[in-house]
């Protein structure tokens, strides 16, 4: 038995698709040996520091004295060879993770300077380059803002770096590419904005969105020079199994400050009941190498798929990756739409619905969005979302589940054909 007793499935799109898998094969084999590495660092992290059945309970109220919250917090400095960690449930977004770290790190006259041009939407009104006046944004509390952009082929503009952060407190990169067809930043990428930023400004707060990142290459920002970088728990570091959360890992007085913005200017890390959720954010950093590599096949494998098909990808399957996310160039709404329910129609929950455009806030075009998760918004589980706008571009990422998530991207190309918009 195979798919076809399954799922309707041209033939001819399994031909393609067999073709395509065998020419992953030594992109597959690199990803195993990454995710073998990251999982061996994890491993002996937790048997580092003495995870015992008594941090996967949790407690209630203030929280004081919780072993897990605590050694959680370890194990990730660990993890990402940082000096402290501040890994919480009640981050409920990336964006909010890295709002925090924003808030705990800059003050009344400080400068931020995104390095790798505009910063994803969501954060634009959090800097005040956006939104209405007095929300309380960084700009209403006198932080001003500047940005290097990026040049014409989407690299970091390495020579205009050192001028434009002197006198900054922050130098922020952006690793993941946003809704732009620049490709994610790898960490030699990283490694040479960090140089250029020391030329500058030795004592610049060096942050990085980490977002989409982890797990990504044997090695995090942190390793080649970054003060702090912030990611979500529903993309690759929550494995899959956290239902919500981020984390913040860097030098312990940043994290520290972090801390008390999150909670409150003395208490910081000491408080915060857990409330039963240590054990999924244990088990889901356990398994995060293992899901990020899914997550890396499924896109190396869509990217090699859609090549074929005749549209262009960024990165393609040969191409050094940053993040889990792929950029496929669908060149009309009618191919993105299809695209997108397609998606919809390989998920696991919610196979049933069509997902159509809307007028989605904070967007200047209709967006439309494909997923069918086990957790709401998790970004590690096969996902697709655009705006309307040229050249009708839909970013593909996650997939927990490798073969899973490959008929899902067969039946985003099965959708394609059926509407008569591939011709094979």
């Amino acid at each position: 038995m195979g798919i076809l007793d399954y799922f309707q499935i041209d033939a001819r799109l399994l031909a393609l698709a067999e073709r395509a898998e065998q020419n992953c094969a030594a992109c597959f084999t690199k990803i195993d040996e990454t995710a073998a590495n990251n999982a061996a660092k994890i491993l002996a992290a937790f048997a580092n520091n003495k995870v015992s059945e008594a941090c996967l309970g949790g407690t209630t109220g203030y929280g004081y004295g919780d072993i897990g919250r605590d050694t959680l917090d370890t194990v990730w400095a660990d993890v990402m060879h940082t000096e402290d960690a501040l890994v919480r449930h009640n981050f409920v977004s990336g964006t909010h993770a890295l709002s925090v770290a924003l808030f705990g790190v800059l003050r009344t006259g400080d400068r931020i300077v995104s390095i790798t041009g505009k910063p994803y939407d969501t954060l634009e009104e959090v800097i005040g380059i956006a939104g209405e006046a007095g929300n309380g944004s960084l700009a209403d509390y006198g932080v001003t803002y500047g940005q290097v952009d990026l040049l014409e082929d989407g690299k970091a503009d390495l020579a205009a770096i050192p001028e434009a952060v002197k006198g900054a407190k922050v130098a922020y990169i952006q690793r993941s590419r946003g809704y732009s067809l620049r490709r994610a930043f790898t960490i030699d990428d990283i490694a040479q904005m960090v140089q250029a930023v020391r030329k500058g400004n030795p004592d610049a707060v060096i942050m990085v969105d980490n977002c989409y990142g982890e797990f990504v290459e044997d090695r995090e920002p942190t390793d080649v020079g970054a003060d702090i970088i912030i990611g979500s728990l529903i993309k690759n570091a929550g494995g899959g199994i956290a239902r919500t959360g981020g984390y913040i890992a860097g030098r312990s007085k940043l994290v520290e400050l972090c801390a008390y913005r999150l909670t409150c200017v003395g208490m910081g890390k000491e408080v915060g009941a857990t409330l039963g959720m240590n054990r999924e954010m244990y088990q889901g950093l356990y398994l995060a190498p293992d899901i990020t590599a899914n997550a890396l096949k499924t896109a190396a494998f869509a990217a090699e798929l859609f090549t074929e098909l005749g549209f262009a990808c960024s990165p393609r399957a040969d191409e050094p990756r940053g993040d889990i996310v792929t950029a496929l160039q669908l060149q009309t709404p009618e191919n993105l739409i299809a695209f997108c329910q397609g998606i919809q129609k390989g998920s696991p929950i919610d196979s049933y619905v069509t997902p159509e455009p809307w007028d989605m806030p904070g967007y200047s075009s209709q967006v439309i969005m494909a997923a069918g998760a086990f957790t709401m918004g998790a970004s590690i589980e096969l996902s697709a979302d655009a705006p309307l706008r040229e050249p009708y571009a839909a970013w593909m990422q996650g997939g927990i589940s490798y073969n899973s998530s490959r008929i899902g991207v067969l039946l985003a190309a099965q959708e394609m054909l059926s509407r008569g918009l591939l011709h094979l």
